[in-house]
């Protein structure tokens, strides 16, 4: 019988899956990363214990809390306040992945001696006939999260399970309920685990470990003063509402010069681009980018994706050329390259946006 580590978020995906591993005949060990505390001492969205708990127990299984909390600082919050205050906009989750969530996972599971970890993402793992590990899509195409794990190694990927990529979310909760697991009808987070009330910039005000810069000058694309903004750390790529200014025609964020403190406004054809260079890329289907590679790419989590060619930029970064220009593709976010079988070829962080 193979043991499996199944985390545990206290949510009804994690609980299902947990259910299902052990269904399956699987050993199945639950264990929460314990990862962050609120003010008041509660828990993040991603490890409320007391649910997990409940969980396990009505499952019969063994259940453990491991402590993150520092590594979780290190790695993944500290991270995110440096990029907001440098101007971009990083997606914390993602690299929470990699460099936190499965390296503990696995090693948990190797003190352990288990064989597996799993968890309740909606994502395919595949192994290709070349031999290297990858995400297919979600068979239920509106949860899948494959975005959200391009970073994974190809050790990470090959020791875990997803029993869900076949399910939709009305499957997983029913699935729930027929089991009696306690979390079957508990609602979904939407936030970011560690910002709760969802104020990114006050949650960066309170934890920045210098001060943040203020306000600033709002810009046009020629450099002309537009007015005066509260401060980089309140604008996102793209960004609409809550600008608070008129221009008499609707405005958008293009761009954030941390350097200089301003934010770029433009009208909503000026937001669009053909060319972006990635950083700190990932492949997964492939080990090298030798030849102009089509793909799909998303440029951000809830992005339908568009037609384009990757190519290997020279100098360790890659060049996406789009078919037909993106809508406010934001440095810090990550891009996202899928093949023609909804296969994560890798992906990486943008950089550099521009028209070519």
């Amino acid at each position: 019988m193979a043991k499996v580590i199944v985390g545990m978020s206290g949510g009804v995906d994690s609980a299902v899956c947990a259910y299902l591993m052990k269904a399956a005949g699987y050993d199945v060990i639950g264990v929460t990363l314990r990862t962050w505390l609120s003010k008041d001492g509660k828990d993040s969205r991603c490890c409320e214990i007391d649910d997990a708990q409940v969980v396990a127990q009505a499952l019969d299984i063994p259940y453990y809390v491991v402590n993150c909390i520092a590594e979780f600082k290190e790695k993944v919050t500290q991270p995110f306040i440096r990029e907001y205050i440098s101007g971009r906009t990083p997606n914390p989750c993602t690299g929470c992945n990699r460099n936190l969530k499965w390296g503990k996972l696995i090693e948990t599971a190797r003190n352990m001696q288990a064989d597996f970890v799993a968890t309740g993402h909606y994502a395919n793992v595949v192994k290709l006939d070349n031999g290297r590990f990858t995400f297919r899509k979600a068979d239920h195409i509106h949860k899948d999260q494959t975005y959200m794990l391009y970073e994974l190694t190809q050790e990470q990927i090959a020791s875990t399970l997803m029993p869900l990529g076949k399910l939709t979310k009305d499957e997983v909760r029913e699935i729930a309920k027929s089991a009696g697991l306690p979390v079957a009808g508990k609602p979904d987070s939407q936030e970011i685990c560690f910002v709760p009330e969802g104020s990114y910039a006050e949650y960066i005000e309170e934890n920045a470990p210098d001060d943040v810069a203020g306000p600033g000058n709002f810009v046009d694309i020629d450099g002309n003063i537009l007015g005066e903004h509260k401060g980089i750390i309140h604008y996102t790529v793209g960004q609409r509402k809550g600008l608070g200014i008129a221009m008499g025609y609707p405005i958008f964020v293009k761009e954030i010069r941390a350097c200089s403190n301003e934010v770029v406004l433009a009208k909503e054809n000026e937001l669009y681009s053909n060319r972006v260079i990635c950083e700190d890329v990932n492949l997964m289907s492939i080990s090298a980018l030798n030849e102009d590679t089509p793909c799909t790419v998303k440029v951000r989590y809830r992005d339908s994706g568009s037609k384009a060619l990757i190519s290997d930029n020279g100098d360790g970064r890659v060049l996406i050329r789009f078919d037909e220009p993106v809508r406010a593709a934001a440095p810090g976010q990550a891009a996202v390259f899928y093949d023609d079988d909804d296969c994560l070829i890798g992906g990486g962080i943008i950089a550099e946006v521009s028209n070519g």
